[in-house]
């Protein structure tokens, strides 16, 4: 898989709950809607995704994200078209203890086939287990 992204700066903004409001969709960064690609069918928080290129957004809230892929691509920031939601996943938050200036979005290898992909900003981390 494959994950084209922008990474805004914290800056000394607060982030969630500030610039980033809960309960309001997201992109997951900046600029262009952030796009993932799977190159193999995948499971994403135990359902199934065929290969194929999606926009990847999501709503926060205070303790957990819904994460959400759509087919709407080419789309600059985050033009929110429900009706091209393909499936959503939930995913709880951690609070994290360093401050991360830049939003990262990163796998960490769980083993050989499945992965945690980590979405990280601020003192907040979420992730998605995908398996391969």
């Amino acid at each position: 898989m494959r994950i084209i992204y922008s990474r805004p700066q914290n800056q000394g903004r607060q982030i969630f709950g500030g610039l980033v409001k809960y309960d309001m969709p997201w992109r997951l960064g900046a600029n262009e809607a952030t796009e993932i690609e799977f190159f193999s069918v995948a499971t994403v928080a135990g359902k199934t995704v065929k290969p194929g290129r999606h926009i990847l957004y999501c709503i926060p809230q205070e303790t957990k994200w819904t994460f959400v892929l759509n087919s709407n691509l080419y789309s600059w920031g985050l033009e929110q078209n429900r009706s091209k939601d393909l499936m959503q996943f939930d995913a709880p938050v951690e609070k994290y203890n360093m401050p991360i200036e830049y939003f990262t979005i990163a796998c960490e290898k769980v083993n050989d086939n499945t992965t945690d992909l980590v979405f990280i900003w601020d003192e907040v981390k979420t992730k998605l287990t995908i398996s391969f």
